[in-house]
């Protein structure tokens, strides 16, 4: 693994924390809507990760996001007859987003985007006392 390798793990890494940062923001902006239909109704979304390898070296070389998932969880269910948008037997469809677990995410993926810059930070500082050595 070289020197400057860091700066790539890191940089995935911040870029892997900024999908998750959007995702949970898309998820927080959407936890209070309300369809007509369970079909139409909003589901949490979540960033799948995976570990980057470095097929030279077989070191880890970072991470990536896979994909993103829709979650599989009920779609709540409520009886409202005088909301325009309630179906024929009165029922409008709000979306399965737990905002207290969307917070706890949110700050997660924060502390580790925060993370990742302190190692680019330390290590750029490391790298510059490094090269000052030969001064």
């Amino acid at each position: 693994m070289s020197l400057f390798s860091i700066f790539d793990i890191s940089g995935s890494a911040m870029s892997a924390q900024n999908i998750r940062l959007n995702t949970t923001a898309s998820n927080l902006a959407n936890s209070e809507t309300v369809s007509s239909s369970e079909s139409e109704a909003y589901r949490s979304r979540q960033p799948v990760f995976a570990t980057v390898f470095d097929r030279v070296n077989k070191d880890v070389a970072g991470v990536r996001v896979d994909g993103v998932v829709v979650s599989q969880s009920p779609i709540y269910r409520e009886y409202a007859p005088e909301n325009s948008l309630a179906d024929e037997d009165g029922y409008i469809y709000k979306s399965n987003v737990n905002t207290v677990e969307e917070m706890a995410n949110m700050i997660s993926a924060s502390r580790a985007y925060q993370n990742s810059v302190e190692v680019m930070k330390t290590s750029k500082e490391l790298l510059l006392n490094t090269l000052r050595l030969g001064q």
